[in-house]
């Protein structure tokens, strides 16, 4: 995003920003498993998938993304399901985006982390995208 506007992400090998890894909020237990392992299917290799848990919801988005790879993974979580890509490549989010569709999953909200969102909360930027969700469903 550049001041507060969406920017297409193109197909390529440009790393988007931040660290490499994922947030995977608000799945139960056996969703958190299949995630894991639709990362590898689809190759996307080495991305650290961190779990927040109830209690992260004011812990900034970089400071969970600095988590180590499956931290909260099994622990329950009321938070509404969300992943936050971080540090990947164009292509990688647009395989992402599209297999995760085939997935008998809840439907997260995604996003990427931004200049801008990094210091956000969990909790603000949850906010910020059901906000978008409503609105976008509104325009239906």
């Amino acid at each position: 995003m550049k001041n507060g506007t969406f920017e297409k992400v193109e197909k390529s090998e440009k790393i988007l920003f931040g660290p490499r890894a994922a947030l995977v909020c608000g799945f139960e237990s056996e969703a958190e498993e299949i995630i894991t392992g639709f990362f590898k299917v689809i190759g996307v290799k080495d991305l650290p998938l961190v779990f927040p848990a109830n209690t992260d919801g004011e812990t900034s988005l970089l400071d969970l993304l600095s988590r180590p790879d499956q931290s909260g993974r099994g622990l329950s979580s009321s938070l509404d399901c969300a992943i936050i890509l971080s540090g990947i490549t164009e292509n990688e989010l647009h395989r992402t985006l599209s297999a995760f569709r085939g997935l008998e999953l809840p439907r997260p909200f995604w996003a990427t982390l931004t200049p801008i969102s990094q210091t956000w909360t969990l909790s603000a930027l949850i906010a910020e995208l059901r906000k978008e969700r409503a609105a976008m469903e509104k325009r239906k």
